[in-house]
């Protein structure tokens, strides 16, 4: 399998998800400023979106989208646990994360990534943030993950996301159970290796 990444985006959960596996994948990093490879081969080609992570399974065209990235490698190492078994309750909660993530907190910083978005709109970005980070704090509360004590492939993909707060300058002090997760993560030997592989370490 060959995994396009770049450094720190969202395609850093698949390459967590892989890590803690135990899954080898071939890393392939791509300028998404101009939609190349290493190669100067054409990103467009690969993905026709443009965008990470793709993942090349060695059959049809690339599979695409973090949330589902992240359960199709998962699922290769079902005694991981990173993903419960298919028709359970607990899957259900880890794919509600999931969607969660994607939606309520990837998509909301992707104005915030962007220079011409206007400032307007960034603040009300930020504040909306803000409640979304309240909820997943709360949701943590005596828990280490967003399920309980199973590092999932929800995990991996809250920790890629909410390591964006920093880089975004958020003030993050009235969110300690998400301090305490991001920490919890960050000790977790298959999330240092992804880490250390990008070059975040």
């Amino acid at each position: 399998m060959k995994l396009y990444y770049k450094p720190g985006a969202c395609s850093l959960a698949p390459h967590i998800v892989a890590c803690e596996a135990g899954l080898a994948v071939d890393l392939v990093p791509v300028d998404l400023a101009r939609k190349t490879l290493e190669d100067g081969g054409d990103f467009f080609a690969v993905n026709p979106n443009g965008y990470v992570p793709a993942l090349d399974i060695g059959e049809g065209p690339v599979l695409t989208e973090a949330s589902v990235v992240v359960q199709y490698l998962a699922d290769r190492k079902p005694e991981s646990g990173l993903m419960p078994a298919a028709g359970t309750t607990a899957r259900y909660r880890v794919q509600q994360w999931l969607a969660f993530v994607s939606t309520e907190l990837h998509k909301q910083f992707s104005p915030l990534f962007k220079p011409n978005t206007p400032d307007a709109t960034k603040d009300i970005q930020r504040e909306l943030l803000a409640k979304r980070f309240a909820f997943v704090n709360g949701a943590l509360e005596g828990r280490t993950y967003l399920t309980g004590e199973q590092f999932t492939a929800a995990d991996a993909y809250a920790f890629t996301v909410l390591r964006w707060a920093n880089a975004m300058k958020l003030d993050m002090s009235a969110f300690p159970n998400i301090a305490r997760f991001m920490a919890a993560a960050n000790a977790r030997p298959g999330v240092a290796q992804a880490l250390s592989e990008e070059g975040l370490a």
